[in-house]
């Protein structure tokens, strides 16, 4: 994972889009010359019409001023296109990328689970077309123009050059005055932003048990703490910004002044030359003003970058596999070390020495008090959590490492924390994929959901919400049952789908449980509960993230009882 570089990843779509870059690139010279146009055109009004009083010659001298005009927004327009189209053409790589990431480092529990790499993204997507580009891209011409004034004398290509580098000077200072206090703006806005979503998500908690005052004043000193830094760095940037107009304005006006002099000295050949000093002169010093006006939007864009790049960096694009036959459901544990992954990459196993295998059509109910490790087994069986030592093998081939998209429709997933997305309720049992009314209806079946289906409004079409909001935490864990069914899968893992379920919904569970077993699918419960128990081939009992006892389930509560038998005799 070290050797990976998210900026290479970029790199390399950069190179793609070289042909439309150097395109924009080209515009953007042509545009910076033919702004001299104006003045060209004045000086040719007054050299050649007020000489000659010649209506034709002012006639001609307008419409090629007016073409050249028009071509100069044509080239400008066409280099905005250019950049835009370059933008877009790099989020259609970058954005699924991106989107990607955000998810493999919430399933990884990484501390980043969140939108907030997608708002990067876009961040760097609208920089990739602001002015600031532009600027950059014209920044070449300033040297033809430097030249320009060292031909036509050296005073004034000094002076232009003096105050080329007084604005590199202003340009510098603006970094080194602005970027730390934006920096922080920026990572305490998205301290901000993450603790109001993070409150939202627990309203009905907050607001039951009169904690929104407190809640309040938190975000409210993270808030402040985001204005206070963006406004010192507003103020430092606006100072540094109203210096670089002065100095292109007074550089404008001391050149006009050199040329005035050049002429009284007469080292400069005409008036002309003069206001051509002037114009230039402007002109090379106005790429820069626009990179320092615009700084805010590259800092924001690097900050942006580098939270952008350590996500990516955590979550580098995994190899293409090679495609994999449908499995039948034979699974194997070889004695997993497993914990739950952090960024740092320093991972306390959780569970230790876990070994076990199942046939097709077994099922298994693991049993354990609360932090035995359950959980986490499950994340692990279905490939979520890489183990640190050991394989989960299904069919014989690494789940951790089988591609989702291939392995996803075989297999079956209810976690602890049911997770409903907004949508229809079809849409959520299809796992939003095409519906098969067959199996949608073989899915609602087997949990007995018909009965909601019949009591909401527009039956399997209704909407559900965010978090499924509309349903209850019963009706929630059957539709997650049912999405786990959806499709016979060959390998059903459940982590406690009996929590919120009625005698009803455990009769109906159960019978579910019994027809997958049917169809030879291979399921692993794992519950506090023990009315599964009673219909389990084997039986897993765990503590402290460690296997315990393992085999028929016969077998395992026989030495369940003897074990309780004797701590009883020997604590009488």
């Amino acid at each position: 994972m070290s050797a990976y570089s998210a900026q290479g990843e970029l790199k390399q779509q950069l190179q793609q889009l070289m042909p439309t870059l150097k395109q924009a690139l080209a515009f953007s010279w042509l545009t910076a010359l033919l702004t001299l146009v104006p003045t060209l055109y004045m000086l040719e009004v007054y050299d050649r019409v007020v000489n000659s009083r010649s209506v034709m010659t002012l006639a001609m001298l307008t419409l090629i001023l007016l073409v050249l005009l028009a071509l100069m927004e044509v080239l400008e327009w066409a280099r905005s296109e250019s950049l835009r189209e370059s933008a877009a053409q790099l989020d259609t790589h970058m954005a699924p990328r991106v989107f990607q990431a955000i998810y493999d480092s919430n399933v990884r529990r990484m501390g980043m689970a969140n939108t907030q790499p997608m708002n990067d993204w876009r961040t760097l997507r609208d920089f990739a077309h602001s002015p600031m580009v532009g600027a950059v891209m014209e920044a070449p011409i300033s040297l033809v123009f430097l030249l320009i004034l060292f031909a036509m004398h050296p005073v004034l290509g000094w002076a232009a050059l003096i105050g080329a580098c007084i604005q590199v000077g202003v340009a510098w200072l603006n970094e080194r005055s602005t970027y730390p206090p934006l920096n922080e703006a920026n990572q305490a806005s998205f301290q901000a932003q993450r603790y109001a979503d993070t409150s939202l998500r627990n309203a009905e908690v907050i607001k039951a048990m009169g904690m929104l005052h407190h809640i309040h004043q938190r975000w409210f000193q993270k808030q402040n703490l985001f204005l206070n830094k963006q406004a010192y760095a507003s103020d430092q940037g606006g100072i540094y910004q109203a210096g670089a107009k002065f100095l292109q304005l007074t550089m404008s006006s001391l050149l006009l002044g050199l040329g005035a002099w050049l002429i009284l000295e007469k080292q400069l050949g005409s008036a002309s030359g003069m206001i051509v000093a002037s114009t230039i002169g402007a002109r090379a010093l106005s790429p820069l003003v626009t990179l320092i006006a615009h700084w805010k939007s590259f800092v924001q864009a690097r900050s942006a970058w580098d939270r952008l790049d350590q996500v990516l960096k955590l979550t580098p694009v995994k190899a293409p596999s090679m495609p994999l036959p449908a499995p039948e459901g034979r699974l194997t544990v070889e004695n997993v070390v497993a914990g739950a992954p952090v960024a740092q990459g320093n991972t306390i196993p959780i569970l230790r020495g876990i070994q076990f295998g199942l046939e097709p059509g077994d099922l298994l109910v693991v049993v354990g008090p609360s932090a035995a490790g359950k959980t986490t087994l499950a994340r692990v069986l279905v490939g979520l959590w890489p183990a640190l030592q050991g394989k989960v093998r299904l069919d014989g081939a690494d789940v951790a490492t089988w591609n989702k998209t291939e392995l996803g429709p075989h297999v079956g997933y209810v976690p602890q924390s049911v997770e409903l997305l907004d949508g229809t309720l079809a849409d959520n049992i299809a796992r939003f994929g095409p519906h098969s009314p067959a199996q949608l209806q073989a899915a609602i079946d087997a949990v007995g959901l018909q009965a909601l289906v019949d009591s909401l409004p527009q039956g399997l079409q209704t909407p559900l919400g965010r978090d499924g909001a509309k349903l209850s935490g019963g009706q929630r864990q059957r539709v997650a049952l049912a999405r786990a069914l959806y499709g016979e899968p060959v390998l059903l893992v459940l982590d406690e789908p009996n929590a919120s379920l009625d005698e009803a919904g455990d009769a109906a569970l159960s019978n579910a449980l019994l027809q997958a077993k049917q169809r030879r699918t291979t399921i692993i419960v794992m519950t506090h509960r023990t009315s599964i128990v009673g219909i389990a081939d084997k039986l897993l009992v765990m503590r402290d993230g460690t296997q315990q006892l393992f085999g028929p389930r016969d077998e395992v509560i026989a030495k369940i009882k003897e074990a309780s038998a004797k701590a009883q005799a020997a604590n009488p």
